[in-house]
C-alpha cells in the first residue's frame, strides 16, 4: 500500500514539472514574439569589441578629397593631375576645397590649357624698313648673303646664290625670336631642317632654320627675344660649315639680306 502511494506522488509530481515546463516555454515563446514585433530582436552574432577598428584599418577606401580642410600634397597621390583635368575641362559638378586648390597649383595651369591663337596676347606688328632685329643667335657669320653673285658652299663644293645668313651657333644653343611677330607655319625640310616661318607685319617675314626642340606653334605671336627653339646638328648641306641658323628674310616676297636690319 505504501508502494502504491509513493508512486501515485512520484506521477503526481511528474505531471506538475511536465505542465510547469510546458507553460515556460509557451511563455518564453510569447516574449520573443513579442520582442520581434518591436523591432527588439537581437543580433545573433557576437559583438567582438576593437572588431571594428580593425576592419576600418585594414580596408582601402577611395575616399573623396574634396572639402577636406586639412589636406596635404603627400595625400593626394595623383589628385593634383586628375585636379587640373577635371578643371581645364570645366565640370558643373566638380566641388574642390581650397587647400586642393593650393596643393594641385592648378588654378592657372588649368586656364593655360588650351594654348595658341585662344592663349596668345596679340601683338601689334609693325615691322618697317629702319626697324631693328635682334640676333636669333650670337656668333660669326657663316655665308653670307648673296643673291647678286655666287658664293662658295663648302660642304657642297660649289658656287651659289645663298638667298639668307648662315649663322654659327653651337648644338642646342637657345634661339630667339628676332622681333615680334605671328608664327605663320613650322616645318621641316632637307637643306635647312626644322625651320619657323614668322611674320613681321607689313610684309615683312623671316625664316630660321637648323632648328630642334622648336616651341613655337602656328597661330601664336612671339614676343622679340622669346625662345623659339634650340640649335640643331647641321644638316648634309651644312657639315663642313659646322652646326648654324639659317635666317632668310623677305618684304613682299622678295629676299633681302637681314644683316642691314640685325642690330
Amino acid at each position: 500500500m505504501k508502494d502504491k502511494i509513493n508512486q501515485m506522488f512520484k506521477d503526481k509530481l511528474f505531471l506538475v514539472m511536465l505542465v510547469l515546463g510546458l507553460l515556460t516555454i509557451v511563455a518564453a515563446a510569447g516574449i520573443v514574439t513579442i520582442q520581434r514585433g518591436n523591432g527588439q530582436e537581437q543580433n545573433p552574432y557576437v559583438d567582438m569589441q576593437g572588431q571594428g577598428g580593425f576592419l576600418a584599418e585594414d580596408t582601402e577606401f577611395d575616399a573623396p578629397l574634396a572639402g577636406n580642410s586639412n589636406l596635404k600634397e603627400s595625400d593626394l597621390g595623383e589628385t593634383k593631375e586628375e585636379l587640373a583635368s577635371q578643371l581645364a575641362e570645366g565640370s558643373p559638378d566638380t566641388v574642390v576645397s581650397e587647400d586642393a586648390y593650393e596643393v594641385a597649383g592648378a588654378r592657372e595651369d588649368a586656364k593655360a590649357v588650351g594654348s595658341g591663337l585662344d592663349a596668345a596676347t596679340a601683338l601689334v606688328l609693325d615691322f618697317a624698313d629702319t626697324s631693328k632685329m635682334a640676333w636669333p643667335v650670337r656668333g660669326n657669320i657663316l655665308l653670307d648673303y648673296s643673291m647678286e653673285s655666287t658664293i662658295y658652299f663648302p660642304t657642297l663644293d660649289q658656287y651659289k646664290c645663298n638667298p639668307g645668313l648662315v649663322i654659327q651657333g653651337e648644338v642646342s644653343d637657345p634661339v630667339y625670336a628676332p622681333a615680334n611677330a605671328r608664327v605663320v607655319e613650322t616645318g621641316s625640310n632637307e637643306e635647312i631642317g626644322n625651320y619657323v616661318t614668322l611674320d613681321l607685319g607689313n610684309d615683312y617675314s623671316l625664316i630660321c632654320g637648323q632648328l630642334k626642340e622648336v616651341s613655337a606653334v602656328a597661330g601664336e605671336y612671339l614676343k622679340k627675344g622669346q625662345l623659339m627653339g634650340y640649335v640643331a646638328e647641321p644638316t648634309k648641306y651644312y657639315t663642313i660649315e659646322g652646326s648654324n641658323i639659317f635666317l632668310e628674310m623677305r618684304h613682299q616676297g622678295e629676299t633681302m639680306d637681314p644683316l642691314d636690319y640685325l642690330e
